[in-house]
């Protein structure tokens, strides 16, 4: 096979798709190796094998390819939760409620190190986005539709639905604190008896 047909057989260029992965897949571990500070947008499509108007095409700034991280952090975490209480059946409540608890407290302790750069590395109080949050939003349904189907009790499923997210944050951050090396299955037994005693579960 000559050269030529080689080359013709070879895409000339990525999905824009792909290479928006690829610049978030770069920026991700260089924002874990060296923090978001340390990090600089030339260091990012050098990373990326990409020219620097290319990344241009897709992100206006660092702020906004660290925000599109966020935003796939939060996706990612969500579909791993659905997935998960999908495994338990329509009516298992109960089963869903553990499963989402013991979800969620796996998936953050995995990602942690992402987690605590990406959310936390750059200092921001924002109110609205301590209860904007699709975990939250998930929860909220799952509390809402079993309380309608008495399998707990949950008056105001948002309100609940917050503080009780924050609940498992605020547990998970303590278990991290005390030993970074977390007893997972006593933490998740833990924190599954606190949501089911905070709701009555049947």
């Amino acid at each position: 096979m000559t050269a030529p047909a080689r080359a013709r057989g070879r895409p000339r260029t990525k999905p824009a798709e792909l290479r928006r992965e690829e610049l978030l897949d770069a920026a991700q571990q260089l924002f874990l190796e060296k923090g978001i500070g340390g990090t600089s947008i030339d260091d990012i499509v050098s990373a990326a094998d990409v020219a620097k108007g290319t990344f241009y095409l897709y992100f206006a700034s660092k702020e906004a390819i660290l925000t599109a991280l966020q935003e796939r952090f939060v996706n990612d975490f969500c579909a791993r939760l659905d997935a998960a209480m999908e495994k338990c059946g329509a009516n298992q409540w109960r089963a869903r409620l553990q499963v989402w608890v013991k979800t969620i407290v796996e998936g953050y302790l995995d990602q942690v190190a992402l987690h605590d750069v990406i959310f936390h590395e750059i200092e921001h109080y924002d109110r609205k986005a301590m209860s904007d949050n699709p975990a939250i939003d998930q929860l909220t349904k799952m509390l809402s539709e079993g309380a309608k189907h008495g399998a707990w009790s949950a008056e105001q499923p948002r309100s609940t639905a917050i503080m009780l997210f924050h609940a498992f944050h605020g547990g998970v951050d303590a278990a991290i604190a005390d030993n970074p090396k977390v007893n997972r299955a006593r933490l998740i037994r833990m924190l599954t008896t606190f949501v089911e005693r905070s709701l009555a579960v049947r």
